[in-house]
């Protein structure tokens, strides 16, 4: 699986002009799942957001994790961040998993999060030409890939 984390002090998805999820101050989670994703991922994956220390303490170095200041996390379905520009202009996505898994997988790191603690979590519409709009704090921007454990 891949992520890509932003910060934000507010985020939002509409399809068709219907809003889906909003978050205040927290992370926006795009999410990518590859062919061979399976469990182990999703809970390293979401292991490792819930613990990243990316949010300012009193002094203005990120020393708190999104559980340490009670935000929220927007996830969004993102087959796009498996996108292969080796070969020509116009991009791959052999890796990315059939929309079965990555639903799947999609709606698992939803419910994880929801399990580990995290009191305000909200969903774009998997599969859906959404837009997504977001007032990024920082910016501050990681991409995370648990194949690579980085």
């Amino acid at each position: 699986m891949r992520v890509l984390i932003q910060r934000v002090r507010k985020a939002s998805v509409t399809v068709a002009g219907d809003l889906v999820g909003s978050i205040d101050q927290g992370l926006l989670v795009f999410v990518g799942v590859e062919k061979e994703d399976n469990e182990d991922d999703l809970n390293w994956l979401c292991t490792k957001i819930c613990g990243l220390r990316i949010f300012s303490d009193e002094a203005g170095k990120m020393n708190h994790s999104i559980k340490d200041i009670g935000g929220g996390i927007l996830v969004v379905s993102q087959f796009t961040l498996h996108a292969s520009t080796k070969k020509g202009n116009r991009p791959s996505f052999i890796s990315a998993a059939h929309p079965d898994l990555a639903e799947k997988m999609y709606d698992a790191m939803i419910s994880k999060f929801r399990a580990m603690g995290i009191e305000k979590v909200e969903a774009g519409q998997f599969g859906a030409s959404m837009d997504v709009a977001l007032l990024n704090d920082g910016p501050v921007t990681i991409w995370i890939d648990s194949k690579r454990r980085e």
